[in-house]
């Protein structure tokens, strides 16, 4: 799971070799599934700690996690990006194919990781030694943890979309890169803390 940082290139490597063997590109193992159910288990207990929740509290936000932030999410995402990727982006000598909706979750899936480990448990370190505080160093901190976490989520999903051999003129997948920049960059002068802010709504609004 962890190449997904150093080297997620070596990941969709791994997705072609699968299409050569078993003819699908989606994955049939469910071991990254298990790997990442733990991951986002831990990052909700790493919340639970830093928010002060009871159990119960606990258990809604871990419910909200998943079925909201990783599976809903995720669904509409990859929804969109499977549709665009059929219809505009696939080869016209590759019209007899097309791109697999298991494995445009897939993409997801693998993108969402990165970001889950970025936003749930490295920022909670810094959450109430620095982010939570009222300085344009905290805004600097927590924004930019959101900006390397999309820049992740947006690189590793072109990554997932350029690995096919059916489509072409996939760069168009790295465009929201310049809106995730420069949204950072308006927050910034905005003077605006998006870690507070969705803190906040997880405290005040989920549980």
């Amino acid at each position: 799971m962890f190449s997904l940082f150093i080297s997620p290139q070596k990941v969709y490597r791994n997705f072609q070799y699968r299409k050569q063997t078993k003819n699908q590109f989606a994955r049939d193992d469910p071991a990254f599934l298990v790997l990442l159910s733990f991951w986002l288990i831990v990052s909700s207990i790493g919340f639970a700690i830093v928010l002060k929740l009871q159990f119960l509290s606990f258990l809604k936000f871990l419910l909200w996690v998943i079925f909201i932030d990783c599976i809903a999410v995720g669904i509409l995402i990859c929804t969109c990006l499977w549709l665009l990727s059929n219809r505009y982006l696939r080869r016209p000598v590759c019209k007899d194919q097309d791109v697999e909706w298991a494995y445009a979750f897939d993409v997801h899936l693998n993108a969402f990781f990165p970001l889950l480990i970025i936003l749930h448990i490295f920022q909670l370190f810094f959450y109430h030694i620095l982010i939570s505080q009222d300085w344009f160093i905290s805004r600097f901190v927590g924004n930019t943890f959101w900006l390397i976490a999309l820049g992740y989520y947006v690189y590793i999903t072109f990554l997932g979309y350029s690995a096919l051999p059916i489509l072409e003129n996939t760069q168009v997948l790295l465009y929201p890169l310049l809106v995730v920049v420069l949204l950072y960059i308006v927050f910034l002068v905005a003077g605006c803390n998006i870690c507070l802010y969705v803190m906040n709504f997880y405290e005040y609004r989920v549980v």
